[in-house]
């Protein structure tokens, strides 16, 4: 049987199985609606929150980076894994007994405080969408590659299914059918990963086989990639390029940011308790680990499969998955020397415009791959680092059943996070901006609605992201995980751990947050992006760690400005005892 019609079988039936579960739990209140009437079982929710918390960039990007940036992509694992557990120990069973819907809720009631709610607001529609983008950039790529249908049509299709699922369904809906998306998924992670570490060790435990001898050698695979990476003029694979400081400085951002990202702290409002909480946190960690301790040895086998199959080959003779990524602009070859054979090294292969997809008149045209391109280097070889796991299978000749897994898994990976996204976002316009602010008496059923409503047109921006990515949407995930941890993680772990924190420290410290890590970033990646040099950064902190030095200013001004203005009143000191109680 073809890719195609296999893909289109395995794409297929989990789609049908998506809106099934939609129907079958479609949402009648807004409780349902939000979160889910709080009748979700801790295993199911930790499913639920795996498949949240593990986006296109989990699935698709995280192994491409790393991959790529070698022992410096450590910061993607440390952080995203780290943010988690800080999010699973510090906040989620708190704000679960809060009771509420939203975070804004949370943030506007403990800060007794409209303005806060709006600042609240402001911050995680923007990260949503932020996330949003990637995940509809994640179905095109799927969708152009292995159905081979037009992008902007897969994008629309990617819409129809959430559409479908999220108004319909809500958080009920939503729960449930990223139940099924997580197995769909990690099964389509874990399969290529499994018969990949055999081929090339031996070892049928990709987490074993990173670290294995290659087969029929005595040479490790890390030691092999050291060797290749060298000779191909990169610095080694197990050496780190950024500072320590740097490093230290990104992980955190990454931490705290992840931390206080809304979509996945929602979850955790829709079990029956606080003890439920705490258990699907810890099912979560372990359904999340399967991918991410995987996702290194996956880098590492891609890295060799793709050196391997490329270096030194006939461009006539090249391997039928490198022209098949070709065709879609995801990967270019320029013949700079005109001897017909391709040579990947160190170095930008491409001068110009950095390409997306193919040009409508089927030429790549010139590309920019970074800031400072080099024409004179030998490379000759663009990749973007998102196909690395979808072209993993096909690079390694494994069987067409298994490319069409990953293809279902890709987009499992993309609808679930999407689906989670959107839900915030309708749950900010229409509970906290409209039920809470602007229209405090309409009835259930109206604010039901105006969810629906809010749902379909953040479905419908999602999909123009989509059709017509922004070409800084790589910049502004900076932004995003910046301004999650500089403004939402300290008003949630202040609000939670310290009662003398009045509205004021509060607001103050937020804008404090917003303000300085909103100013660092915006100046390095939009303004001077010619700057943007370890030797020209605060202390060397590069624009994607600032998140973390907003989150401590935002701490500092939190607690000075709150020193001078009256304590918060007794009901909320009765409020943080209640939630902090056992």
């Amino acid at each position: 049987m073809s890719l195609q019609t296999l893909t289109y079988l395995f794409v297929g039936f989990s789609f049908a199985i998506y809106i099934g579960i939609a129907i079958w739990s479609r949402a009648r209140s807004t409780n349902d609606f939000y979160i889910a009437g709080k009748g979700v079982s801790p295993v199911a929710n930790g499913m639920a929150t795996a498949a949240d918390w593990m986006s296109a960039a989990s699935f698709i990007s995280m192994a491409g980076l790393i991959a790529f940036l070698g022992k410096d992509g450590s910061v993607y694992l440390m952080g995203w894994t780290g943010g988690y557990v800080l999010l699973a120990l510090l906040l989620a069973p708190y704000l679960r007994k809060f009771g509420k819907y939203t975070v804004p809720d949370f943030i506007g009631t403990r800060y007794y405080s409209k303005a806060a709610r709006l600042v609240a607001i402001i911050c995680l529609i923007f990260i949503s969408f932020t996330y949003v983008a990637g995940q509809m950039r994640g179905v095109g790529i799927v969708f152009s590659r292995f159905l081979e249908v037009d992008i902007n049509t897969g994008v629309i299709i990617g819409m129809c299914i959430v559409f479908f699922y999220a108004v319909l369904g809500g958080m009920k809906g939503i729960t449930y059918t990223q139940v099924a998306q997580y197995c769909v998924l990690i099964f389509a992670y874990l399969v290529p990963a499994i018969f990949i570490s055999i081929m090339i060790t031996n070892n049928p435990i990709p987490q074993l086989g990173f670290g294995d001898k290659i087969a029929g050698t005595s040479t490790y695979l890390l030691d092999k990639l050291d060797q290749l990476s060298i000779e191909l003029g990169f610095n080694a694979y197990t050496e780190n390029t950024k500072t320590n400081i740097d490093i230290f400085f990104i992980t955190a951002a990454l931490m705290f940011g992840t931390a206080g990202l809304p979509h996945v702290i929602v979850r955790f409002f829709t079990v029956p308790k606080v003890s439920d909480a705490r258990k699907s946190a810890g099912y979560a960690l372990i359904f999340i680990a399967l991918l991410y301790t995987t996702a290194p040895a996956v880098a590492a086998f891609a890295k060799i499969n793709f050196i391997d199959s490329v270096q030194e080959v006939k461009y006539e003779t090249a391997p039928e998955w490198f022209k098949n990524w070709e065709e879609i602009g995801l990967i270019a070859w320029k013949d700079k020397n005109n001897d017909g054979i391709i040579n990947y090294s160190n170095g930008d292969a491409l001068v110009g415009v950095k390409p997306k997809y193919l040009d409508q008149d089927g030429d790549y045209g010139e590309r920019l791959v970074s800031n400072n391109p080099d024409p004179s280097n030998s490379n000759e070889v663009y990749i973007d680092n998102d196909i690395m796991v979808l072209a993993n299978p096909e690079i390694a000749k494994l069987p067409n059943w298994i490319i069409a897994l990953v293809a279902a898994g890709a987009l499992a990976a993309a609808l679930s996070t999407a689906a989670g996204l959107l839900l915030v976002i309708s749950a900010s316009i229409s509970h906290d901006l409209m039920k809470k602010m602007l229209m405090p008496k309409i009835t259930e059923k109206q604010e039901l609605f105006y969810a629906r409503c809010a749902a379909a047109v953040a479905i419908f921006i999602a999909g123009l992201f989509g059709i017509y990515p922004p070409g800084f949407v790589a910049q502004v995930v900076a932004f995003a995980f910046g301004l999650a941890a500089s403004t939402i993680f300290p008003a949630l772990f202040l609000g939670i751990f310290y009662k003398r924190l009045n509205k004021e420290g509060a607001i103050a410290g937020m804008i404090a947050g917003l303000l300085s890590t909103s100013i660092y970033i915006t100046y390095f990646k939009f303004i001077n992006p010619q700057l943007n040099s370890s030797e020209n950064w605060f202390f060397g902190i590069s624009p994607e760690g600032f998140g973390f030095l907003g989150m401590l200013i935002n701490f500092s001004i939190a607690l000075i400005v709150s020193n001078f203005y009256s304590k918060p009143p007794n009901e909320i000191y009765q409020m943080i005892d209640e939630i902090r109680k056992p």
